[in-house]
Formats: structure tokens, C-alpha cells, sequence
């Protein structure tokens, strides 16, 4: 398996393995494959990591930007992360991640934020910072990394392509 950056010709693999990966998930309101198309199509897809296996692609991951009130720089959202489910539990969901943050860290990010499951993200540093809040979210389930410097406070939102409706 290998861990590249998306290219031209990915998209409709992306999807269908973002697809399938949240198909029948109840956390899931099966929007996911239209954030990445949403995010891609505005710009805001800033790092975004297939992995590949035997030229097919198994899974995915998503990094943009972040807004933080009061104003703060360089602070990005992970997800939709997903493996297509017959390859899950083997660490692909694992290595995409390391990867994607190595790729935020060499870039200079500052920080990451993702909502998810606190067992899995907490093995990359992610924790709940009672200061940093993501309004509508149960607070165990959004969870900040510092990249660079010192952990902030504030409001997050993530893009508009994160809106349903």
C-alpha cells in the first residue's frame, strides 16, 4: 500500500470509497462524499491523501481550513477520513492520518481539529481543550492537535461545504 496525494482521475474512487465507508453508519448522514466534492470544487480541499493498493484506491482523507473566533491562523479540519470496508482494520484509517498531519506539520499548520471517536484520535495527540469549542458537537467528540506553537481558544467552524441542506 502506498500514501499519495490525490491526482486527477481520483475523484470518482474517492467517492465511491467515501461511499461506502459511511454507508449505514447512524453518526452518518451520508453527506460525506458531497463535502469532498464541495470542498474540492471551492478550493478549500487542502490536503487530501488517497491510499492505494495494486493501482486501486482504498482509502481517503480530507484536511481544509478551519475558521477560529476570535481570529486565529493556519488551523485546519481532518475529515471525512474513510477506508472502504473491506480493508478496514488493518491501520489503513491509522497511516493516512500520520501521514495527512506529517503533510500539515511540513506545511506549517498550526493546528488540526477533527470530530470523532476520542479512542482512535487520541493515539495521535488529539485531545478535548474545554477552551476550544465546536458549537452542536458533544464535547468529547471534537478534539484539537497543536502542530506549531501553543494550543488557542475560541469558537471553530469548519467550511460551508460541511453545511447540509
Amino acid at each position: 500500500m502506498i500514501v499519495r496525494p490525490e491526482r486527477e482521475g481520483d475523484c470518482a474512487a474517492i467517492s465511491a470509497v467515501t461511499t461506502a465507508a459511511f454507508a449505514g453508519h447512524p453518526y452518518s448522514d451520508q453527506t460525506e462524499p458531497l463535502i469532498i466534492e464541495r470542498l474540492r470544487a471551492a478550493g478549500a480541499l487542502s490536503h487530501s491523501l488517497v491510499a492505494e493498493d495494486e493501482g486501486e484506491v482504498i482509502g481517503h482523507i480530507a484536511f481544509s481550513p478551519v475558521t477560529i473566533t476570535p481570529a486565529v491562523n493556519g488551523w485546519y479540519g481532518l475529515g471525512p477520513v474513510s477506508v472502504r470496508p473491506d480493508r478496514q482494520g488493518r491501520g489503513i484509517g491509522s497511516e493516512l492520518t500520520r501521514r495527512g498531519l506529517e503533510r500539515l506539520r511540513d506545511a506549517g499548520a498550526a493546528g488540526c481539529v477533527v470530530v470523532g471517536e476520542p479512542e482512535f484520535y487520541g493515539k495521535f495527540g488529539f485531545r478535548n481543550e474545554a477552551d476550544l469549542v465546536f458549537p452542536g458537537c458533544a464535547p468529547q467528540y471534537f478534539m484539537a492537535l497543536t502542530l506549531s506553537g501553543a494550543m488557542v481558544s475560541g469558537t471553530v467552524a469548519y467550511h460551508p461545504a460541511f453545511e447540509t441542506g
